[in-house]
């Protein structure tokens, strides 16, 4: 028996007197050197009790006739056990009928007698490769179910296959790569959080993120952190994204018309609910699992990231709840929407464009152009852009990006740079 083989534990069912004694003497290298254990049981009914007594038996040799329970009855009770052994069956060359029916019952392979120790030592090593090949795809098996129900945290459906499948692209550490970046934050939650009782948080906050990370996975994104209210979102990782831009602002309107959908329910409850404010930036970023050999995160970082985080906060400033880079609008390609305003962030030396992603049912196109008209003279620094953004909220008062800066016009400010803290 080869020494490549794990050590294995072997019951041995014969109601024949001196056949303990032969295998002994047969296998007493390997027994001495640890390679293979044995048992012997006398007939069926022993080889079940010794079975339920040992439960890492590795494989059954057993013979066919035998008092009391037969080899054919044992291997059919074997049949009905969930972990069941692997067998080899002995009988006479002259008893094939019963060898076949052995072999339909599930027998691995057979023997005859009288057994020549030989083959009954191939016999046994081929079985116990095969019992650990059935062993090795178990574990691998076991480990991808694992690994997918782990991963099916953080990415999609789809994703998290792949991934469990070949988890490479998720080892310890980081590469550069294009991404989309997504946060999202309720607006005022820290102080509705002291006004709830944890039941009723609880439920407002698991009902939320379901929802959310639902959209989130049905775009193909992969949550990276939820902290407290806020939720991280990358498209364009772990898994290669062309149209991560796009992907992005077409969750970023699922995540907004959902938000507000969550909001309206409970406050039909008597709760009110901040707005949920989105912001996204797409631009390289440092991707990939961070941490030690207990702990590990599947984050990204850069100034990719960081934009991301300040333009959900310069929703603030704008009254508006989804707020994305220039960036993003470019490799978005097709995009609706209007700019917002040259946004300066702290430590910067140049100034972000941010738009505001727009449906049509939200914003029809005659309204969407009379802005586009309005932003273009502010953009110029014409007198006239007072009285068209007056305008604007003449016709729609509840368009909070006109109101804001139809004010800084009558603050005296022009021109679309805002300096954003």
């Amino acid at each position: 028996m080869s020494s490549g083989l794990p050590s294995a534990k072997i019951l041995v069912v014969d109601d024949e007197p001196d056949l303990e004694a032969l295998i002994t003497q047969k296998f007493r290298r390997q027994i001495r050197q640890g390679l293979v254990t044995f048992l012997f049981a006398h007939d069926g009914q022993e080889a079940l009790e010794s079975l339920s007594e040992n439960r890492d038996i590795d494989l059954v040799v057993s013979d066919i006739n035998m008092p009391r329970m037969d080899g054919l009855t044992l291997l059919a009770k074997l049949e009905e056990l969930a972990d069941r052994p692997t067998t080899i069956i002995v009988s006479a060359y002259g008893d094939m009928a019963n060898i076949r029916t052995a072999m339909n019952r599930g027998a691995f392979d057979f023997l005859t007698k009288p057994i020549d120790f030989t083959d009954l030592e191939t016999t046994i090593e081929r079985t116990l490769r095969h019992v650990e090949a059935l062993r090795e795809g178990r574990r691998r098996q076991s480990l991808a179910e694992r690994a997918h129900a782990s991963l099916a945290r953080y990415f999609s459906p789809n994703l998290a296959e792949q991934l469990a499948g070949d988890a490479s692209g998720l080892e310890l550490g980081g590469h550069r790569r294009d991404v989309a970046s997504l946060f999202t934050d309720i607006a005022g939650f820290t102080s509705l959080v002291e006004s709830l009782d944890p039941t009723q948080l609880a439920e407002i906050l698991n009902g939320y993120f379901a929802e959310l990370t639902d959209l989130v996975f049905a775009h193909e994104g992969t949550v990276a952190k939820i902290v407290g209210d806020a939720l991280h979102v990358l498209f364009g990782a772990p898994g290669d994204q062309p149209d991560h831009a796009a992907r992005a602002v077409g969750c970023a309107l699922a995540l907004d018309e959902a938000a507000e959908g969550f909001r309206a329910r409970w406050r039909e409850r008597g709760i009110e609910i901040g707005v949920t404010r989105i912001g996204v930036h797409a631009g390289p970023a440092i991707v990939g699992n961070f941490g030690g050999g207990r702990y590990f995160d599947y984050t990204a970082y850069g100034d990719t990231i960081n934009t991301a985080a300040r333009l959900e906060n310069a929703n603030k400033a704008f009254g508006t709840r989804i707020c994305v880079s220039e960036s993003v609008v470019i490799r978005a390609g097709q995009f609706r929407g209007r700019p917002l305003g040259d946004l300066l962030l702290r430590g910067k030396q140049e100034a972000l464009r941010a738009f505001e992603p727009l449906t049509e049912v939200v914003y029809d196109a005659a309204s969407l152009t009379r802005y586009q008209e309005a932003f273009a003279k502010l953009e110029a620094g014409e007198a006239a852009a007072l009285p068209a953004f007056a305008a604007l909220v003449g016709l729609r008062p509840d368009d909070g990006v006109a109101a804001y800066h139809l004010k800084r016009l009558l603050n005296g400010s022009n021109g679309t740079r805002i300096e954003i803290r």
